[in-house]
């Protein structure tokens, strides 16, 4: 009897979902008759945004989809064609399984740009729509036109680019990458243009080239008194320099070690899906009209990242913490996603607070700034003990490296000829002993390799030269 009670129970959770609610809608299935418009319309202009539910029936029973692709391509195709102002980069789209059945979620994002309408029939209370408890319901004119006289105007797709001669090979090629190349109308669909046809800044970010970059610093304490190392991405299109960002920080993001008397505990410095998170969210939710880029800098005790700008209007502190998201730069996010280095709207920060806690955020006037306290020493003092049989060959090597070069570079530096004798003598040595890194570690013998002294590498290289000149 128990057994059966349980059972029954696990089904029901299984088959039911919560009911609805202000940021909940359910439709049992998608049809002429089913006006996806509107619900889209009203969580675009409500301030928390919220979720549909294709596949569930008002009692929040799962019957689910169908025919889930077909079903899919039309929804993305409505919110596309039929809502103005655009909310591409605002919404997603994806298939769930519960309970046996396939179901799609559709979230949709606060905009920016209220009030959302249908482009059919324009900013009227007949194409304009805002959720109120569990209903989408006409927008007021008062309101509407209340909240047209304080439309975000200043964007970076408002804005125009200082440069209409841009060029986005390097776009071209994270597209391709992803199977999703661009065609001749690229700057149209990805919301590249004023309304006057002209390029915006969201473009000048994406381009090969622009006048953005983005500083990772490495102090030596936990202090900014002792900068040891300022590296700088960007020049490049804003993608390039937030790979190069997470590559850097994924070379700084070591194991550290702590041995008890039972046993060897390895772990990261950062958790990596949480600074990975943190690093994005940086990047797509800056600030950019203010032509101040995100900034990274690692301590002896922590990670620091911070962004320029506040929360957006309408968003709470709670609200950020619990997922709320109203993007920022949604060209940006649009893009982002397009080459996967975004998933879900709203799920960066839930990811971070899975492994930090909200004291680590800090809500300035002017900037958010995040900070990641390190599970071990990110800068380790070194003595002459740390790296004991250095041979005279790696010695030299590390003599002649003063930022990154690729193998020939040293050869040249070394004046050596032989590829052999430079790998087994002074480069593999060097690299075994922890004191050079590769900068592509995942194909260590590709031709464009490229090798940088690592934190010890450093420390020694400056004990060494202590003490030849003492």
């Amino acid at each position: 009897m128990k057994k059966t009670l349980i059972d029954n129970y696990s089904r029901s959770i299984a088959e039911n979902f919560m009911p609805e609610t202000d940021r909940i809608e359910y439709k049992r299935e998608l049809h002429t008759d089913v006006d996806i418009e509107r619900e889209v319309i009203a969580f675009l202009n409500y301030k928390e945004g919220g979720v549909i539910y294709i596949g569930i029936d008002k009692a929040g029973k799962i019957v689910g989809v169908a025919d889930v692709d077909g079903d899919i391509l039309k929804i993305k195709d409505r919110i596309k064609n039929n809502i103005s102002p655009s909310s591409m980069g605002l919404f997603d789209v994806v298939v769930e399984e519960r309970g046996g059945n396939n179901i799609i979620k559709v979230t949709v994002a606060s905009g920016s740009e209220k009030p959302y309408f249908k482009k059919k029939y324009g900013m009227t209370e007949k194409g304009c729509y805002v959720r109120i408890g569990t209903a989408a319901e006409p927008m007021p004119q008062a309101m509407i036109e209340r909240l047209f006289s304080t439309r975000t105007r200043n964007s970076i797709g408002n804005i125009r680019s200082h440069r209409q001669d841009l060029t986005f090979e390097q776009l071209r090629i994270y597209y391709e990458e992803k199977r999703k190349p661009l065609n001749n109308q690229f700057r149209k669909s990805l919301e590249l243009l004023t309304e006057d046809s002209a390029l915006n800044y969201a473009a000048y970010l994406l381009a090969d080239e622009n006048g953005v970059s983005i500083k990772v610093a490495k102090y030596r304490g936990t202090n900014r008194v002792d900068l040891i190392e300022n590296n700088e991405y960007g020049y490049c299109s804003l993608i390039k320099a937030t790979k190069s960002v997470l590559d850097k920080i994924e070379l700084e993001n070591r194991t550290a070690t702590q041995i008890t008397s039972k046993e060897r505990i390895d772990r990261r410095l950062w958790n990596p899906v949480a600074i990975r998170e943190a690093v994005i969210n940086s990047i797509v939710h800056n600030d950019f009209t203010r032509e101040v880029p995100p900034k990274f800098e690692i301590f002896a005790d922590r990670i620091e990242i911070t962004s320029a700008g506040t929360l957006p209007e309408g968003l709470s502190e709670e609200d950020f913490f619990d997922g709320v998201s109203i993007p920022r730069n949604r060209e940006l996010m649009r893009v982002y996603r397009d080459l996967e280095l975004v998933e879900q709207l709203g799920s960066g920060v839930p990811r971070i607070l899975e492994s930090y806690g909200k004291e680590c955020f800090r809500f300035m006037d002017n900037f958010i700034r995040m900070s990641f306290p390190a599970s071990g020493v990110v800068t380790p003092q070194v003595t002459p003990q740390v790296t004991p049989q250095v041979t005279p060959q790696v010695e030299r090597l590390l003599a002649v490296i003063t930022g990154e070069h690729n193998r020939q570079e040293l050869q040249d530096l070394l004046g050596l000829s032989d590829r052999k004798n430079f790998r087994t003598k002074y480069l593999n040595p060097a690299i075994d002993a922890g004191l050079l890194n590769l900068l592509d570690p995942e194909n260590p013998t590709t031709s464009k390799q490229r090798y940088m002294l690592t934190e010890l590498g450093k420390q020694y290289s400056s004990w060494l030269k202590k003490t030849i000149t003492s």
